[in-house]
This record gives C-alpha cells, structure tokens and sequence, in this order.
C-alpha cells in the first residue's frame, strides 16, 4: 500500500506561495486518513459479526437437534466400549418331534457391583458369602476394597437369591436382567443337547451360545434375528428317549459296566429317536472338561458318537450280505469252519468248535469267526473296503452334532489279507454306535443306504441302493434266527420280533495288545425283523453278570437282556403294539441266489 505523506513538500510549497496557511494541510490529510481507517474497521468488524452469528446459529442447531433426538429415544445405560456391535440376547428354542420344549429361555438376573458405592464392603462381601457359599469372602473383600469400579459377582441368580441381596441394602450391589438358557427335562437328552454359557455380556444384556451338542452346531440358527425365534426342531421323543435312558441306567448298573450307550433309529428315514450315553451330566450346570486323564472318563464324552470300538461280530452280517450280494453265497452254502484258521504268524478261531462246516445262516447264527474270515477272503480286501466305504463305516459321524467330525473310524491303511478276515468279524476297525446303527438300517430297510440325523425329516426319499430287497430280506431271517437260535436268546420280546447280531470285542490297551478281562458287548438289533422299524444299538462298557459262579461278558449275557428291556418299554411309546400274530409274513425264510 502507497502511504500519502501528511505534509507533501510540494503541496506545501504551493500553499505558502499562494499566501496559505500550511498546517491546514496536515490537518486536512490526517482527517482523510482516520476517515479511511474507520471506514476498514468498521466493514472487517461487520465480517466477524456475521461469521460469529453463523457459528453460533450453527453451534446452537447442533444441540437442540441432539436434544430433540435423545428426548424421543429410551433411556439406556452407557456402554463402556461404543464400538462394539448390540448384545443378541434371544436364543430360539429346541423342541423334540412333538414339540415338547427341551431347551428354552428364562428371566433372571445378574449380580454386579460398583464397589466405591458400597458402604460396609466388609459387611456386605460376608453377606454375600453367606447367601452364596461358593463365593470366596476374602477374596470378594479384597477386590470390594481395591481400586476396581466395576465386579461381576454372579452371572445369574434366583429370585430368592435377589431378594436376599437386596435386604442387604447395599446401594452399591445392582441386577442386570438376564436371558439364561433351561434345560427343563434335566439330564435327559443331555450329550444331544449339549449346554450353553455366557458369552458377551453387559449390564442389561448376555449372549447365550452355545458349547456342545446342536446348541453348538446349530448356533448361529438359534440366535439368528432373521428366524424370528423359529425353534429348531429336533428327530427325538421325548418320552421314548426318558424311558431309553432309564432302561439303560438300569442295565448298565445290573451289569456292573463302567459306561453305556444307545442308538435308537428309524430304519427306513435314518432320524434318531433316541440316542444316550452314560454316564450323562444336567445341561444346567455343565461339569468342565476334563484336563488330565483318558477323556473318556469324562460325563460329557458322548460314547455313541465320539467313542470308536472294535464292535466284534456284529460287524458278520455286513460280510455275509456283501458275499449274497455278489452271488459268492446263498444262505445254505456250505462254509468251511475247520480251525484254527492260520495266516502267517497268526491263528483265528471260535469261540467253541462248530464242525467241519456251517451253513452261511449258521455262520451268523453261531457267531463263528473262521467261517466269516472264510466268507471276507472270498470277497477279497478291495471289494470289502469299498462294501464298507458305502455303508459310511470309512468316513467321521455325519450326524449333526458339533461331535460328529470327531467320530473318525479307525481302520489299517494297508488293507491286508488278515486285516479282511479280521475286519470281517469286526475286529482291526473301530467305529461308532452311530455308524454301526446306519450301516443296519442300510442292511435290512431293503437295501436302501441311510444316513443318520437328529433333525425331524418330511423328506422321506430313500437313498441310493446299497443291496438287493432279496439280500435284505434273507439278511433279516439271518438275524432273526440269532435270537431264536443263536447267541442272542435273551433278546426275545413277545410280539416284536427282535433279530439282531451280538458282539464282544476285547478292550484294546493303551500300550498296545487287548485286555483279558475288559470288553465292549454290544448287541445291533432291529424289530420287527418282517417289516423294519427300527434299530436299537445298545453297547456296554467292561460289563460283568455276577449272577452265576463266574462272572460273564459276553454280549449274549449282558447287553442283549438290556436291550431286550428297551424294545419291551420304548416299541409301545413308539405307536407299536405287539404283534401277537404277524401271519405267514413272519416266517418267511428266502433263501438261494
């Protein structure tokens, strides 16, 4: 900017030539220069007028939109971290196939405390102990009288509990409302159900997910907003899986066993009726796992799904119906059972000596291990893997149970010729109860492959042909004939029919080689055998009948009398009276090629 001088030498010599007076001149450019200056002040201050109204216009819109917007909005309490995502609190429920309720939702509360609100925090750490015993007081003391502003005390109480809390008149001790998952049937259904914990968790609000059974497989179902609370709909009954369970119980302690387990399937659908194993736990207070020790020991192993048994002879049908399928044998083929049957360094035998020969039907019938081994070595290994492949005895439980994938069969990956005659009988492979259920609702529903669930199914669809109607049919007469011939006589129920296989397998060590005196008894059944229902698989775990001078293991001993029970208590629960006079249907015997 041009600065104009106040007294300009030349203006000023003009002025006094001319007879003027030169200080006015100085007056006068001084008078022009403040006039300026107020004019520049007065227009710079006008700015800032307006762009300080603007601001506050601005600043004062901001807030009373705020206001506006809290004012229509429920009170809610703040949230120590603003990022993370809202709490779903809601958990569908689960119910059986008749829509009775096996697990669903109750209020209650949760107990937390603001320990810099409590007066007494002595007092009321020892009240609180004294209504909870399993709180520790020392250490609830220590933590009331230390620097933390916030303490979790109880993830959930009982009504009693609060009004208990609350005569302590603490103001510092306040309830969160709670969503807690209940199990009203207790244990029953317990490994199929599985348990649910806390997960996120605030103060008016708590995830509920799920850690076992289908609340974990079926989590994100069940709390997903999108089903609008739609319960998740379950194959079992109720009351079928209450008596299965009680019957087993029974059984199990009759026989002295460590364990026990049952499968209960429709033969021709594959849904599960019933599934147990014991021992079990109550869902609504989940034991913990087991940090040490054979996992096994646990309640919350599930031996029908999660347990892998060499399941012995039961495993025989499936060598003589793949053998009838191929046209190897017919059901009066005679079968070489001279023993023992030697293989290199090793010899099988049978349990007693059953003649030069037996018919196919009486190699099942008796149970005879060499005859098996005979019967698998005309199959041959390739042909036996891939009959076993398609039964799903090669592939982890498919059934939908967080469990399921770890029910991974144990086989010899070199398929040998004495792991064919050894697995033929059920012996050098592991599988689960699950498995072997399928693999008999395969073998005599007609031949159609059946794949196990626990979902109620409206799909009735048969699977892909694994044997021939024929073959299933003579299969059934085979199984029928055991427990009117055979080893499994105690299984007799009047008016059901009941054909099955026994099994006992001799406990492997953990160090390798089998125990003498510890098996696995198991007894696959179906009834009625002239028109399949179901199959039951009941196994026992290191059982022992102590009744007689010696104790007794084997299957036809133990878990076939147990099993027997079952059908007499679960077939009428199931809509099946007895048939006291099935007709000529009954008695049909096929046999030839």
């Amino acid at each position: 900017m041009i600065r104009t001088p106040l007294r300009p030498l030349a203006t000023i010599m003009s002025a006094r030539a001319a007879g003027q007076d030169p200080d006015l001149i100085e007056a006068e450019n001084t008078k022009a220069r403040l006039v300026a200056l107020h004019e520049q002040i007065l227009v710079t201050t006008r700015r800032r007028l307006i762009l300080l109204s603007a601001m506050f216009l601005v600043a004062f819109s901001v807030i009373g939109l705020q206001m506006v917007a809290l004012a229509a909005s429920d009170p809610v309490e703040p949230r120590s971290n603003a990022s993370m995502a809202k709490i779903l609190a809601n958990r569908a429920d689960i119910l059986d196939r008749n829509g009775r309720v096996l697990a669903t939702n109750i209020d209650t509360f949760a107990l937390y405390a603001h320990p810099h609100q409590i007066i007494d925090k002595t007092g009321a750490a020892q009240e609180l102990a004294r209504i909870f015993p399993d709180l520790d007081e020392a250490k609830l003391t220590k933590q009331f009288l230390g620097p933390q502003k916030f303490i979790w005390v109880k993830g959930h109480i009982s009504p009693e509990e609060k009004q208990a809390v609350h005569d302590i008149g603490e103001p510092g001790l306040l309830f969160g409302p709670r969503e807690m998952r209940l199990y009203p049937n207790e244990a029953v259904a317990a490994h199929i159900l599985g348990g649910t914990t806390f997960g996120e968790q605030g103060t008016h609000a708590a995830e509920v997910v799920g850690v076992a059974g289908v609340e974990k497989r079926f989590d994100n179902f069940l709390r997903d907003p999108a089903e609008g609370g739609k319960p998740l709909e379950l194959s079992i009954d109720l009351t079928v899986q209450a008596a299965l369970e009680e019957v087993l119980a029974g059984g199990m302690m009759v026989m002295n066993a460590k364990g026990a387990s049952a499968v209960l399937m429709d033969a021709r659908t594959g849904e599960i009726a019933a599934m147990a194993s014991l021992p079990d736990f109550d869902p609504n207070n989940r034991p913990q796992v087991l940090t040490d020790g054979a996992q096994d020991d646990s309640p919350l192993f599930n031996r029908a799904v999660q347990g892998m048994y060499e399941l012995g002879s039961a495993f025989k049908i499936f060598t003589t119906a793949q053998a009838m399928e191929l046209n190897l044998v017919n059901a009066n083929t005679k079968i070489d059972t001279r023993g023992p049957l030697k293989w290199g360094k090793f010899k099988i035998r049978d349990f007693r000596n059953y003649g030069p020969s037996l018919t196919t039907k009486k190699v099942i019938v008796k149970s005879s291990n060499i005859g098996t081994a005979r019967i698998a070595m005309m199959i041959g290994g390739s042909r036996q893997k891939a009959f076993l492949e398609s039964l799903g005895f090669l592939e982890p439980t498919p059934i939908e149970l967080i469990e399921g994938p770890t029910g991974r069969p144990q086989f010899p990956k070199n398929w040998s010729d004495i792991s064919t005659m050894t697995i033929s009988y059920g012996h050098g492979i592991s599988t689960s109860p699950v498995h072997l259920a399928a693999a008999y609702a395969t073998i005599t529903n007609g031949g159609t492959k059946v794949v196990p669930t626990l979902l109620k199914r409206t799909d009735l669809t048969p699977g892909p042909r694994v044997v021939s109607e024929a073959v299933s049919a003579r299969s059934r007469d085979m199984l029928r004939a055991v427990v009117t011939e055979g080893t499994a006589s105690f299984g007799e129920v009047p008016g059901y029919y009941v054909g099955g296989k026994t099994g006992t397998a001799d406990k492997p060590k953990p160090t390798g080689g089998y125990y003498e005196d510890k098996v696995i008894a198991t007894f696959a059944s179906v009834f009625p055998t002239h028109d399949p229902k179901y199959v039951l698989i009941l196994s026992l775990d290191e059982p022992e009948d102590r009744t007689g001078p010696k104790a007794r293991r084997t299957a036809g001993w133990t878990a076939v009398p147990v099993a027997a029970e079952v059908v007499r208590r679960v077939a009428p629960l199931l809509g099946m009276p007895p048939d006291i006079d099935p007709g000529a249907q009954a008695g049909v015997t096929l046999s030839g090629n």
